[in-house]
């Protein structure tokens, strides 16, 4: 069974999430990836996880294997003479290069998009930053959380009106990114097809949040304004809200008026009935003008009956809802395992351990993760030889230092 990647040759040069995000699905669809990484390896290898809340026992870094399963890894030390010129060479040779050095670092090592072009016409050149490869800020460091959460505008959007920006967990910015990524350097792939030429694909994190703001950010545009941070206490309307029920759990209801039955349903379940031929609650502003009490009686009603009655009673009525889940509890989902949105890898070094599969899926064809994580420069020699380099200047790039 063929996959959708077979034959397409990947160089990466790239750290932390979102980028090695993006090949790591490439391998997962097939391709041959190469990350060429510093001596010592990427940065996310020594990133301490309790950084993140997280305190477990971790035998490796499960968020670096992640992002890097299915790749091979060669070390190379771009500030030795000879580095910059190895991975110049290797970039003459791939289908795909990806990158995110930021602009000026990628011109002192000679690999811009017009640097890799000049050798390789045919190259997809994909690169990723935090705020683009123009304008003032083209050479600012950023993370998901700086660029992707606060310099879009969502972290503006989040939290209890009057209250701080709420905290955002680092690596959903730049997942999200990646894919954009992906879908950019496959269409790079589709127009190569097409012309026989190469092509420059971008993303940027800040402009991917700008993007998964969607209406928010449309209605901005248009009105210049801010739409205020919504409050659970007063959401606008109560079927779209979240409970909490008597056994603790949170239930949350998405049913946007006007839907369907979804008013005359809510209202005779919380034992409301009146509500639903109420003339002040027929459409959206007699609901907003009334959010908060109706929010409040609604609540007190949730609060007698555990989440499992409750769910069981919304599924009978129709209402769209689902339960507020912890990790463990979307792990062990009944529903994620049959879609198999969770593999297990086995590695070496780290026996057996479950991850996350590709996140969407191509029916017929050979799509999957398909080992783990490289270690630092655990193929170099034999990527090296693969793309060329000859024994004798094997040995010189290691007598000099080059390969890390």
């Amino acid at each position: 069974m063929a996959a959708p990647l077979d034959g397409i040759r990947v160089i990466e040069i790239s750290s932390w999430i979102a980028a090695p995000a993006s090949t790591a699905l490439m391998a997962d669809l097939g391709a041959d990836v190469v990350k060429i990484e510093p001596p010592g390896g990427d940065a996310l290898r020594g990133f301490n996880l309790r950084s993140m809340g997280i305190d477990f026992d971790f035998a490796t870094n499960y968020i670096f294997e992640l992002d890097n399963r299915g790749k091979k890894s060669i070390t190379v030390d771009l500030s030795k003479p000879g580095g910059p010129e190895l991975v110049q060479k290797l970039g003459a040779s791939c289908d795909v290069f990806v990158t995110n050095l930021i602009a000026r670092r990628a011109a002192r090592y000679g690999l811009t998009y017009e640097d890799v072009l000049r050798s390789n016409p045919g190259v997809v050149y994909a690169s990723i930053s935090g705020f683009g490869s123009e304008g003032p800020d083209q050479d600012r460091a950023g993370f998901d959380v700086s660029a992707f959460w606060a310099r879009s505008g969502i972290m503006s959007m989040i939290g209890e009106p009057g209250t701080p920006p709420a905290q955002c967990r680092g690596g959903q910015g730049d997942h999200t990114t990646s894919l954009n990524l992906l879908a950019a350097i496959l269409a790079g792939l589709r127009m190569k097809d097409h012309t026989g030429e190469g092509q420059r694909v971008e993303v940027s994190l800040q402009g991917t949040g700008m993007w998964t703001l969607a209406g928010d950010m449309a209605a901005a545009l248009v009105s210049k304004q801010q739409a205020p941070r919504l409050s659970r206490d007063a959401p606008g309307q109560p079927v779209w809200n979240s409970y909490l029920c008597s056994d603790d759990r949170w239930v949350l209801l998405v049913n946007p008026v006007p839907f369907p039955k979804a008013w005359p349903q809510f209202a005779e379940m919380i034992g409301k009935p009146d509500w639903a031929t109420d003339p002040r609650y027929q459409d959206i502003q007699g609901l907003v003008a009334d959010s908060r009490e109706l929010t409040a009686v609604a609540s007190a009603v949730f609060a007698t009956r555990t989440s499992v009655d409750w769910g069981a009673e919304m599924d009978r009525r129709g209402l769209i809802w689902a339960p507020v889940a912890s990790l463990p509890e979307v792990i062990n989902d009944p529903q994620v395992r049959e879609m198999g949105w969770i593999t297990e890898v086995e590695s070496e070094e780290f026996g057996s351990y479950e991850t996350l599969d590709t996140p969407f899926k191509l029916y017929g064809t050979d799509t999957g993760v398909r080992g783990p994580a490289p270690s630092p420069g655990q193929h170099t020699f034999d990527v090296l030889a693969d793309y060329g380099i000859t024994d004798d200047e094997l040995d010189k790039l290691a007598t000099d230092g080059v390969l890390g």
